[in-house]
């Protein structure tokens, strides 16, 4: 099988590196374009009772979620870039887009806008009532988007967020 567009999911795990060199790697090898994404998680702690919420820590809390938002924003852009830079001295098409939001989900999006027939994710090796409790997002990808899936595998970091 031939692949054009790969998407290559992204985080700022150990074995980010591997990912990209084999995405890299594949899409010279097939002459075909890269998506490099990340996603930014919302995180919802510091939001207390019902009650809080219609107080002055709501409007603090909303803005500093807003400053976090646009400083990891600004960061992942840059890191971003850096990847596309490479891929593009390497002398392949490449793009990239970040989303904030649940990662699997907005993988499956961009696939299906994108028309990409070749996602590369990372995997943690999380099993059990941790998989359970975190999910697993090379999971729902695998199970949720309509074309092939590289899924690379890694160990098991309990500190690295998802």
């Amino acid at each position: 099988m031939t692949y054009k567009r790969i998407l290559v999911a992204l985080d700022h795990s150990a074995q980010t590196e591997g990912i990209f060199t084999q995405a890299l790697d594949l899409a010279k090898q097939e002459k075909a374009a890269l998506m490099l994404f990340h996603c930014l998680l919302v995180e919802n702690q510091g939001v207390g009772f019902y009650g809080d919420m219609f107080g002055r820590e709501l409007v603090d809390f909303s803005r500093r979620m807003q400053e976090k938002m646009r400083k990891e924003t600004d960061e992942t852009q840059k890191w971003l870039a850096g990847y596309c830079q490479k891929a593009t001295d390497e002398g392949v098409a490449t793009e990239w887009t970040c989303k904030i939001g649940d990662a699997g989900s907005a993988i499956r999006d961009l696939v299906k806008s994108w028309d990409a027939d070749l996602v590369v994710i990372g995997r943690r090796g999380r099993r059990g009532l941790t998989e359970v409790l975190l999910g697993s997002v090379s999971n729902h990808v695998l199970h949720h988007v309509p074309c092939s899936v590289l899924v690379v595998q890694g160990v098991a970091n309990e500190t690295s967020a998802t």
